[in-house]
C-alpha cells in the first residue's frame, strides 16, 4: 500500500468504532422486527490483492501448506490445486471486528492442521477491544480463541516485523508470543489454550517510531518483535532448548534463552544501533540470520545491515551485499532455502525509489546478487521479468522515466518465503499483493525468472463507498489506498483503477440518477485536485478544481440529472457548482463536515446532515434550510440516501451508545421522520431491485435486529426483515456502505475494512433463473456441499429449501454420513450426532423460513478412509429432494 495506508481503517471507522464497541439500543424498541433467514451465496468482487501483506508462514514438514497474514483483512491459506487463498477470519463478528488484524501466524509442523493467528488491529483507543490468540485443529476452518489481557496491533508501526507468534518445532504444546507497548513475552505450555507472561524474560523493547504523537499510534513501544527455535537443541516430545528473541531496543536487540525458556540473556557481541526485524536460523549450518533497520516499518528505513551469528562458535559477520553508506533503506525480508541451507535472500524493504530490492546468495552471505542493477545510469538491467497480466492494474496506470519501471518490484517487502520444499517457488509480500515466482532457480543459472502475482483471492480493500447505477457498469466502488474501480464483470479483475488523477483513497462518488453516465467522485492526494468527473460511467476521468482550502476528499452528491453538484470536502465548507466543477461556490445554512447527498428525482434537491440535524436545499445546493425534525442521531456516525424514483423520501441509518440509534425513513424530504420499530442498530442503508410482485424497491441495511447483527434485507419497506448472512460470513466491520444491485432482485454488495467488496446473491428468484415452489406444504430439497477438504478433515455446507406453499416455523433436519464422518463443530444451526445419525435444527433467527426461501448452515467434521456424500435426507416425516 501507499504511504496513506495506516488511514484506510482510520477513515473507514470513523463513523462510529473508534468511540467504542457497536453501540446498543438507547431506548427499547416498541416492538421486535420480524426475522426471517435466506441463504446466500457470497464472493468477493474480483480485485486480486489491494493491501499490505506482512507476513507469509509456510509450514516446514507438509508441502504445500502455507498462509498469509494481512493487517487489517484477516488471514488467507493457500490452495494448491487452485493456485489461490482461501479466507479464514470471515467469522469474526462486528464486535470483535479488531480481530481481523492479525500480528502474527505460526503453521505448527508437527500437527500441520492446527495454526494460529494473534489478533488485534490497534494498541490504541481506536480498537476498543484486547487482542487474542486464535487456535485451529483444521486448517483455520474453525477456530477458538484465547482472550489476551493487553492490545495486539495488526495495524501498527512495526507490523511487518516477525513472527511474533511461534510453535516449539519439537514439543508443539509450547508457543511463545511477542507483545508490544511493555507487555513483554508470553508463552502457552497447552497449544495455545492459556497463557502468561515469561517473567523471567528481561527486556520489553523502548523503541517507539515518534514518541511525540498524542494518539497512541506512532508512541506505542513496538516491544517484542520475534520468535525463532534452534530446532537442533531438542528432541520430539521435548521442549527445544535453544530459543532466539528479537526485540525493539537498538542497543539489545537479540535475547537468547538456552534452557528452554526458564533464563534468558543479552546476545554477546551484537551489532548496536539497529532493529533486528527478523531473525531466520539455519541449524543445518549453525547459523541465525538477521536482518536489521535503524527504523521499525513498515514504511520508514534509511539505513540496515545484514548480519550473522554462528551458533556454534560466537562468531559474528556482516554479511551485508552493500556498504552501510550506500543503503538508503532498512532490510527486512529474509528466508533461507531449507532444501539448499546455504542459500539465503533479503528485501531492501523500505526501497521506495526507484524499486525495493531483491538480495540472493548462495554461500551463507559470503556473496551477494540483486535482482536488478544499473548498466549505466539510469538504465536497468534486471535478473526478473515482470507478468502482471493477471492484476493490470499493479502498474498504478504509470508511465515513469528510468529507473523506475511499471509495475514496480514492489515497496513495503517486509515478507520474503523460499518455499521449503521447492528451490523454485518463493512468495513475497508488498504494499499492494503478493508477489511469486516458480522457476527462482534461473537466477542462479543466468537466465530471467518471472515474477507474477500469486495473490487470487486475497481480497484486502477497505471499502469507503459503493454505487451501483441502473445502466453501465453494475459496480463502483471508493476505495482506500487504491482509489477504487469500475466493475464491468464482478468475477474479472478490473485493468485498471480510477485514474487522471489517482487519488490515493476515494472517500465518496455518486452518479446522477437519470443520466448515469455522469460520475462524480473525490478523494485523497498529496498534492493534486480532490474531486473528478466522468461522462462515461466511469470508464475515464478528468480532474475538476478545487475550491480553496481543501485538503481531503470529505462527501460528494450529484444532482439526478448532472447537471450540478455538492461537494463537501475535507478542509473548507459544503460547495456547489453547475456543471463540472470548474468554479465552486460556498453553500450557505449548512455546516463545514456535513455529509451530502442529492435527491434522485429533483435535479434541485439536495440533502445535507450533520451533528443531529438533517438540512435540505432546494435551490441546487446554493442554500441549505434546517429540518425541524427531531430525534435523529445527535453524532455524525450517519449515513442516509434518497430512494430512486421517489421525490423526497429519505432513509437515514445511524447513532451511538450515548444516545438515538437504529433506521428511520422520511417521505417528506427531510421535513419529518419516523423512526422504525424494532431496529437495535443500524449502520448503512441502500436499495435494490424490488422483489417479485413487491411495489417498492427492497432495502439492505448492516444492522442489529432481533439482537443479532447482521446483513438484512428487506422486501415490504421495513415491516419485516430477512438476515442474509450468516454467522461464518460476518467480515468483522460492515458499516461504512451498502447498495442493492438495482437490475437483480437480491444481490446486495457489502463494505468490508479490509476483506474487499463482498457481493451476496440470493437463489431461487427469478432473475437468478431458480424459483422454488411445488410440491405441497412441507416440500423441501437438501443441497449437501463439500467446501474444503484436507488429510482427516473437512469443511461442508448444506442448503435446506422450503419448496412447498406454506412457511415452516421451526425446523428438524436429519441425516446419517455414509462413511462415518463426525461433526467436529456446526454453526447457524443446534445439532446432535450418535453413531453416524445426525440431527440438524433451527437457531433462534432462522427459525422462520417463508415459502421458496432457503436456510443453510456449516460445519467441520473428520473423516479417514472415505468422504462419502449423505444420500438421504429427512426434515421431521418429509423426504427432502437430494443434489
Amino acid at each position: 500500500m501507499r504511504r496513506t495506508r495506516i488511514l484506510t481503517a482510520v477513515l473507514a471507522l470513523a463513523a462510529g468504532l473508534l468511540a467504542g464497541t457497536p453501540p446498543a439500543l438507547a431506548t427499547p424498541a416498541p416492538a421486535k422486527a420480524v426475522i426471517a433467514a435466506d441463504t446466500y451465496t457470497w464472493k468477493n468482487a474480483r480485485i486480486d490483492g489491494g493491501g499490505f501483506v506482512p507476513g507469509i508462514v509456510f509450514n516446514r514438514s507438509e508441502k504445500n501448506l502455507a498462509y498469509a497474514r494481512t493487517d487489517i483483512g484477516g488471514a488467507y491459506r493457500w490452495v494448491e490445486s487452485s493456485k489461490t487463498w482461501t479466507p479464514l477470519l470471515d467469522s469474526v463478528g462486528w464486535n470483535d471486528w479488531g480481530h481481523t488484524g492479525v500480528v502474527g501466524l505460526a503453521s505448527d509442523s508437527v500437527d500441520p492442521d492446527k495454526v494460529y493467528a494473534a489478533v488485534g488491529t490497534y494498541t490504541n483507543s481506536w480498537d476498543p477491544g484486547n487482542g487474542a490468540v486464535l487456535r485451529s485443529a483444521d486448517r483455520g476452518a474453525s477456530w477458538q480463541k484465547a482472550d489476551l489481557p493487553f492490545k495486539l496491533g495488526g495495524n501498527m508501526p512495526g507490523r511487518g516485523m516477525g513472527e511474533r507468534l511461534a510453535v516449539d518445532p519439537n514439543r508443539n504444546s509450547v508457543l511463545y508470543l511477542g507483545a508490544p507497548s511493555g507487555k513483554g513475552l508470553w508463552r502457552s505450555t497447552d497449544s495455545g489454550v492459556s497463557w502468561s507472561q515469561v517473567t523471567s524474560f528481561p527486556n520489553v523493547g523502548n523503541y517507539v517510531q515518534d514518541p511525540t504523537d498524542t494518539s497512541g499510534y506512532a508512541s506505542d513501544n513496538q516491544g517484542i518483535v520475534w520468535v525463532t527455535f534452534d530446532e537442533s537443541t531438542g528432541s520430539s516430545g521435548s521442549a527445544t532448548q535453544t530459543v532466539y528473541v528479537g526485540v525493539a531496543d537498538k542497543d539489545n536487540a537479540v535475547y537468547r534463552s538456552t534452557d528452554a525458556g526458564a533464563t534468558w540473556s543479552r546476545l554477546p557481541g551484537q551489532p548496536t544501533g539497529y532493529l533486528a526485524h527478523k531473525g531466520v536460523l539455519d541449524a543445518t549450518n549453525g547459523y541465525l540470520y538477521l536482518a536489521y533497520s535503524d527504523k521499525g516499518g513498515p514504511y520508514d528505513g534509511g539505513k540496515g545491515r545484514l548480519w550473522r551469528y554462528a551458533t556454534r562458535t560466537g562468531t559474528w559477520t556482516d554479511i551485508s551485499p552493500v556498504a552501510e553508506a550506500d543503503t538508503y533503506y532498512g532490510f527486512s525480508g529474509l528466508t533461507v532455502d531449507r532444501q539448499h541451507p546455504g542459500t539465503v535472500m533479503a528485501t531492501a524493504y523500505s526501497s521506495w525509489w526507484p524499486d525495493t530490492q531483491l538480495f540472493r546468495s548462495t554461500d551463507s552471505g559470503g556473496t551477494w546478487t540483486k535482482a536488478w542493477d544499473y548498466t549505466s545510469y539510469p538504465n536497468r538491467s534486471n535478473r526478473f521479468t515482470m507478468d502482471g497480466s493477471s492484476a493490470p492494474w499493479l502498474t498504478f496506470g504509470a508511465n515513469p522515466s528510468p529507473p523506475e519501471q511499471s509495475p514496480k518490484l514492489g515497496w513495503m517487502t517486509e515478507a520474503l518465503e523460499i518455499d521449503p520444499f521447492n528451490s523454485a517457488r518463493m512468495m513475497y509480500g508488498t504494499g499492494a499483493t503478493v508477489y511469486g515466482t516458480e522457476n527462482l532457480t534461473n537466477w542462479d543459472s543466468g537466465s530471467q525468472f518471472t515474477i507474477k502475482p500469486m495473490v487470487q483471492g486475497l481480497e484486502e480493500t477497505a471499502v469507503n463507498d459503493l454505487a451501483s447505477p441502473p445502466s453501465g457498469a453494475p459496480l463502483l466502488s471508493a476505495l482506500g489506498d487504491i482509489g477504487g474501480f469500475r466493475h464491468t464483470d464482478l468475477t474479472k479483475v478490473p485493468p485498471m483503477m480510477y485514474t487522471s488523477p489517482n487519488f490515493t483513497s476515494t472517500t465518496s462518488l455518486d452518479y446522477a440518477e437519470s443520466t448515469p453516465s455522469t460520475v462524480v467522485r473525490v478523494g485523497n492526494l498529496d498534492s493534486g485536485p480532490h474531486i473528478a468527473f466522468s461522462t462515461d460511467n466511469g470508464a475515464n476521468w478528468f480532474a475538476g478544481t478545487d475550491p480553496s482550502g481543501v485538503s481531503g476528499g470529505g462527501t460528494v452528491a450529484s444532482a439526478s440529472d448532472g447537471s450540478r453538484f455538492v461537494w463537501s470536502p475535507t478542509g473548507t465548507g459544503v460547495q456547489h457548482t453547475t456543471g463540472f466543477g470548474t468554479s465552486w461556490s460556498a453553500s450557505s445554512g449548512i455546516p463545514a463536515g456535513a455529509i451530502v447527498e442529492s435527491d434522485r428525482v429533483d435535479p434541485k434537491t439536495f440533502y445535507g446532515f450533520k451533528s443531529g440535524t438533517f438540512y435540505v436545499s432546494s435551490d441546487g445546493g446554493a442554500t441549505f434550510t434546517a429540518s425541524a425534525a427531531g430525534g435523529l442521531p445527535s453524532g455524525d456516525s450517519v449515513r442516509f440516501k434518497a430512494l430512486p424514483g421517489v421525490k423526497g423520501d429519505v432513509w437515514l441509518a445511524g447513532g451511538a451508545s450515548d444516545g438515538a440509534y437504529g433506521l428511520w425513513h422520511s417521505t417528506d424530504g427531510g421535513a419529518t421522520f419516523a423512526k422504525l420499530a424494532g431496529i437495535d442498530e443500524a449502520d448503512t442503508i441502500g436499495f435494490g431491485k424490488a422483489a417479485p410482485e413487491a411495489s417498492y424497491q427492497t432495502l439492505y441495511t448492516s444492522a442489529k435486529i432481533g439482537g443479532v447483527r447482521g446483513i438484512f434485507r428487506s422486501t415490504d419497506k421495513g415491516a419485516s426483515w430477512t438476515r442474509i448472512n450468516d454467522d461464518a460470513h460476518q467480515w468483522g466491520w460492515t458499516g461504512a456502505a451498502i447498495t442493492g444491485d438495482p437490475r437483480v432482485y437480491g444481490r446486495v454488495y457489502v463494505s468490508t475494512n479490509g476483506r474487499g467488496i463482498v457481493y451476496g446473491d440470493t437463489a431461487g428468484t427469478p432473475d437468478d433463473g431458480g424459483g422454488g415452489g411445488g410440491g405441497g406444504s412441507g416440500a423441501c430439497s437438501v443441497t449437501y456441499g463439500i467446501t474444503s477438504q484436507w488429510p482427516g478433515g473437512f469443511q461442508g455446507d448444506v442448503k435446506l429449501t422450503n419448496t412447498g406453499t406454506s412457511a415452516w416455523d421451526g425446523w428438524s433436519l436429519n441425516w446419517s454420513f455414509v462413511d462415518g464422518q463426525q461433526i467436529t463443530q456446526l454453526w447457524n444451526a443446534e445439532h446432535t450426532q450418535s453413531g453416524p445419525a445426525v440431527t440438524a435444527k433451527n437457531v433462534g433467527w432462522n427459525r422462520k423460513v417463508a415459502a421458496g426461501s432457503s436456510v443453510s448452515f456449516g460445519f467441520t467434521g473428520s473423516w479417514s478412509g472415505a468422504n462419502g456424500k449423505p444420500t438421504a435426507f429427512r426434515l421431521g416425516e418429509q423426504n427432502c429432494a437430494v443434489s
